[in-house]
């Protein structure tokens, strides 16, 4: 994989990008946040990418921050555009469905990076926390976003202001992840439903919905409503509408032609 902080590779239809630091078991650095987001935003320009997978070089999914400078590791921020939320875009903006498979140890940033996700599947004995109290700073990436979300107020209390660690089989029953499995079915089983997303499913169709998943906490029931139907008139009438009833009618795999906007 080289030593970029970052690595990335695409084929049949799914970019797999990989956390590559595994000799610091992936420890997150400003320069790995950065190559992410260039890789999310380079994934989401392709067409020839419908469906993203993160995933982390050897025994760990990510380590957390990385604390090489010691005491300095959470130093004063100097620079005016510091931001709490250091990948830029963040994987809810990605038009594509993202999926974390969380192969090993995700801590810190590395879980609340994960959170950001659409879809986490997760190594059964991997250990996870959202460990930011226990080391002076707390939980950042929208992580007091995504997290009670997915798994509500209380359980997010008890997870954010107690900075407990938890296995993957924990993670799976609190709502966290989708699954929890062996740690060397995880990428392959992430593999599985991205290939089945990137044949099976209509590029504009997955796009509006997943804008509509992740805009929907903040809307009532009217709003939500109102954008089914606008999202519709968008979709209806289009070839891919004609093409994946015909495919279905057919028994064979559809043909997209529309995009992602």
């Amino acid at each position: 994989m080289g030593d970029d902080p970052v690595s990335v590779e695409a084929a049949d239809g799914v970019a797999v990008i990989t956390l590559n630091r595994p000799d610091r078991l992936n420890a997150f650095s400003g320069a790995m946040g950065a190559e992410l987001g260039r890789a999310y935003a380079a994934s989401d320009a392709d067409d020839g990418v419908r469906a993203i997978i993160v995933t982390g070089a050897g025994r760990a999914f990510c380590a957390g921050a990385d604390m090489e400078p010691g005491g300095d590791t959470f130093a004063a921020p100097q620079a005016d555009d510091f931001t709490a939320s250091p990948v830029h875009p963040p994987a809810w903006d990605v038009r594509k469905p993202v999926i974390a498979a969380i192969n090993g140890h995700a801590i810190g940033i590395g879980l609340t990076l994960a959170m950001q996700c659409d879809i986490r599947l997760v190594a059964e004995d991997a250990k996870l926390g959202f460990v930011h109290v226990r080391r002076g700073v707390l939980p950042d990436a929208h992580s007091h976003w995504t997290v009670p979300r997915a798994v509500g107020f209380a359980r997010a209390a008890d997870l954010f202001l107690t900075g407990r660690t938890f296995i993957g089989r924990e993670a799976a029953d609190l709502g966290i992840a989708s699954r929890a499995l062996p740690s060397d079915d995880v990428l392959p089983a992430a593999l599985d439903i991205a290939r089945d997303i990137a044949v099976h499913t209509a590029p504009l169709s997955v796009a509006l919905s997943k804008r509509l998943l992740w805009a929907s906490p903040v809307l009532d029931r009217e709003e939500v409503g109102y954008l089914e139907t606008e999202y519709h008139r968008l979709v209806m009438g289009t070839p891919d509408a004609r093409e994946g009833v015909l495919a279905w009618l057919e028994r064979r795999d559809p043909r997209w032609t529309g995009k992602p906007f």
